[in-house]
């Protein structure tokens, strides 16, 4: 047995693409979409139509709404590959606009279900800042999932658990980024893999803190740089992968452990944690790598929103 197919007996795997071809090789239950990943793909000769054909049809309207329309084009494309759910994301410049991030979800919503879409088959991806966390905990409400991104903290995970957000997304490949830059020429690549990995650690904290206090929000870990990452989580709910780590996991024989459990996290001595809006802002404050790689997070998928804008004034 292969690695992906070991790694499917107890977590579950989701292409992080908006190439939906590449989807039938790996068999994924869900695929996520950001818009880097559709401003990649429409740059492609195979889904440039798919561009312009969404541009002609919407010309005229507001380009946040034909851009939204564009994302829901991929997510039905993506949905008739996969049999579970896909991601799309709210415009990351509305990421401390709680009434805005709202606004749009229920337009993204609205589009799914003009195609015939079930609102289950769809996760509304929200960056996690507090206003973006209280978005999704009223859309919760209201019987809109949501899965939380830009994730690199416990505090924000502990205030997604509380908002009973369906999903969230931490990003275990940023983390890494941000300490091996930081430590520079120090780095020591052998003795920071695997379960020494920071942002491995860090899923591995927001896991067993869920599954000990019965929280029901589904930890999918994302943003890999490598298969060991993807292997010292396996038994995390989810874990959305890239399709060039998806082939090098479909390719590798070697045996492979489930790391996390939720029967070992319940039986842990681990102190409960609420944040209020102050609390919250406070540790997030106090966490470096969590409030430069947010910032950052939201900066560059803004630009990207900014870049797909310009090719459909283009198209």
């Amino acid at each position: 047995m292969n690695q992906l197919d070991a790694l499917k007996q107890f977590t579950t795997v989701v292409a992080d693409t908006g190439d939906f071809h590449q989807l039938a090789q790996f068999r994924p239950q869900d695929a996520t979409t950001n818009p880097s990943l559709i401003l990649k793909a429409v740059q492609k000769s195979e889904y440039a139509p798919l561009l312009q054909d969404t541009v002609q049809q919407w010309r005229g309207r507001d380009l946040g709404e034909i851009m939204d329309r564009l994302l829901v084009r991929f997510g039905c494309e993506i949905l008739s590959l996969i049999p579970g759910r896909v991601s799309t994301e709210v415009d990351a410049r509305l990421s401390f606009d709680t009434s805005a991030t709202i606004t749009r979800a229920e337009r993204i919503i609205e589009l799914y279900q003009a195609q015939g879409v079930h609102i289950d088959r769809v996760l509304i991806k929200i960056a996690a800042t507090w206003e973006g966390i209280e978005a999704a905990r009223q859309l919760e409400q209201r019987g809109i999932h949501t899965n939380l991104t830009l994730l690199f903290s416990f505090a924000q995970a502990v205030a997604c658990g509380q908002a009973k957000v369906q999903l969230i997304s931490p990003f275990v490949g940023r983390i890494y980024d941000w300490y091996k830059k930081q430590a520079g020429s120090s780095w020591d690549e052998a003795a920071m893999a695997g379960t020494n990995d920071p942002g491995v650690q860090s899923v591995r904290a927001i896991y067993n803190h869920y599954k000990h206090f019965g929280i029901p929000t589904e930890v999918m870990g994302a943003s890999f740089r490598n298969v060991g990452q993807i292997t010292a989580l396996a038994g995390c709910d989810l874990l959305t992968i890239a399709p060039d780590l998806l082939a090098q996991l479909a390719a590798t024989e070697a045996p492979l452990q489930r790391q996390l459990d939720p029967d070992s996290a319940r039986a842990l001595d681990l102190p409960p944690v609420n944040y209020d809006e102050a609390g919250f802002r406070y540790a997030l404050n106090a966490d470096a790598m969590a409030t430069e790689k947010l910032a950052e997070g939201i900066r560059a998928f803004a630009a990207d929103a900014i870049k797909l804008e310009q090719l459909m004034l283009a198209a």
